[in-house]
């Protein structure tokens, strides 16, 4: 037969004590669950391939090209040593964005289970497809200086054969900084940029001090001194580390609006035909001028400008 249990005082003071700390707990429990939650990292890479270690002209950036299959293995190696950086840092998902022609370059079976990739076009967010404001962080790999640029390898913005000029809200823009401004609306901030040393310092310019990487240093539009490809790779996972170890010290780029979009063509028609569109200003007479309420209705009719062609088939 048990014994009933006999309580002393004393013994009735630390039951006391402890059924009043078994609340306490659980709410520090509950209330620590969706800060857990909240600090799964998801991470955004886009990737270009001017701004690749080694690259310099039309043989390294298109399938005609002699050097294209190897570089397509750069282009990859540089993407994956971000992934690995990004994986260690404790990265929940991450999204890479093949941006750089046709958008079907990076070898996808080279990166782990937990990448998804944005390939080919057309696609809204452009060079950001699939960004949205649960991501934590942004990147760019293999970036290049903009069409106003007078240094820079293979330096164009968006539409080397077409574009003289892209600004917003009245500032000439590399493809950097638009982007960052798309994903800054979203209140994602860039973090790291690779790419050569003008495409570095021109982003950097306008984003602040993230960190960087300087692949190669431009030596005319069609030549560079350059990094070797794996001691490329070293630095772009050293330096996406680095900044995944202090987010906080990145603010999102945010532009006012609603937004100015200017685009400069190299020819004349263009700038003509678009200002037919009566949500369109001519400017002069190869621009064009389209005012748009956030980054995404601008970035819908950049998308537009840049791969409508009416011999569009089917």
């Amino acid at each position: 037969m048990m014994r009933p249990r006999v309580r002393t005082a004393s013994g009735l003071f630390f039951l006391g004590v402890m059924l009043a700390l078994v609340p306490v707990a659980a709410r520090k429990a509950s209330a620590q669950a969706p800060a857990d939650s909240e600090k799964k990292l998801k991470v955004y890479i886009s990737v270009d391939m001017e701004g690749v270690a080694g690259t310099v002209t039309a043989d390294q950036l298109g399938p005609s090209g002699f050097e294209y299959e190897r570089f397509r293995h750069f282009m990859t190696d540089e993407t994956m040593a971000a992934v690995r950086a990004a994986n260690e840092a404790g990265a929940s998902e991450i999204v890479v964005s093949d941006s750089h022609g046709n958008g079907e370059n990076l070898l996808i079976e080279e990166f782990p289970k937990n990448v998804r990739i944005v390939r080919a076009w057309p696609r809204h967010g452009g060079m950001m497809a699939g960004l949205d404001s649960s991501f934590g962080a942004a990147i760019f790999i293999g970036y290049h200086a903009s069409t106003t640029n007078p240094k820079g390898v293979r330096a164009h913005t968006f539409s080397s054969a077409h574009y003289a000029r892209v600004t917003l809200n009245g500032n000439s823009v590399t493809e950097g900084e638009y982007n960052a401004a798309y994903a800054g609306a979203k209140g994602v901030p860039v973090i790291f940029v690779s790419g050569d040393d003008a495409a570095v310092e021109e982003i950097k310019s306008r984003l602040g001090n993230l960190e960087s990487v300087e692949t190669k240093k431009s030596l005319g539009f069609h030549s560079a001194e350059t990094l070797t490809p794996a001691a490329s790779c070293d630095k772009i996972y050293a330096g996406v580390k680095s900044a995944l170890g202090r987010l906080h010290d990145f603010k999102p780029y945010v532009i006012k609006t609603p937004v100015t979009l200017e685009i400069t063509f190299k020819n004349y028609t263009p700038a003509e035909l678009l200002s037919y569109l009566r949500s369109v200003q001519r400017v002069d007479s190869h621009t064009i001028r389209f005012v748009g309420k956030d980054m995404d209705e601008i970035d819908d009719f950049e998308e537009f400008v840049g791969n409508y062609n009416a011999d569009l088939a089917p």
